[in-house]
């Protein structure tokens, strides 16, 4: 078993890659062990969380990365005036929920009060699957493994 302290700084990307998917709560601390997709096993002792997409081992065959689960999210398109996005996003940090932005929706996890919140304040939203990463406010285009099968509400 290999005990991984930190990420790979400079990976080789031209290597095949070689997924450990992970749920975003397993992900989200410092211990804990996994198997890769090759039956590789690894024991994660980190000074801080690893990040969806990151690359933590290495060999001369392959480059080994972290891949989260996607999960139910509730997705509302910024396809709005800014105003109305911000207040969205106030209204659910409000109530304590997680948000996060991409650069065409705002994803919140998929739960009752979440739905409930969007329903009373008369908010289009789709109901779909996506890997969440809270508090991650991107810019930019959306990678395709960031889109997921969706549900119009």
């Amino acid at each position: 078993m290999q005990i991984i302290s930190h990420p790979i700084e400079a990976p080789d990307a031209s290597l095949p890659e070689v997924a450990l998917m992970v749920e975003r709560l397993t992900a989200a601390q410092r211990s804990w062990r996994g198997k890769a997709a090759d039956g590789m096993e690894f024991e994660f002792a980190l000074a801080k969380p690893l990040q969806h997409g990151v690359a933590f081992w290495q060999t001369s065959a392959a480059r080994y990365v972290i891949e989260q689960h996607p999960e139910p999210v509730v997705a509302v398109s910024l396809d709005l005036a800014p105003s109305a996005a911000a207040g969205i996003g106030w209204a659910i940090g409000n109530l304590h929920l997680e948000l996060s932005a991409e650069p065409a929706r705002l994803l919140a996890a998929d739960t009752p009060a979440v739905r409930e919140l969007l329903g009373r304040l008369k908010v289009p939203h789709t109901r779909t699957t996506a890997v969440f990463r809270p508090g991650r406010f991107a810019r930019g285009l959306q990678t395709s493994h960031e889109l997921g099968s969706s549900h119009t509400h």
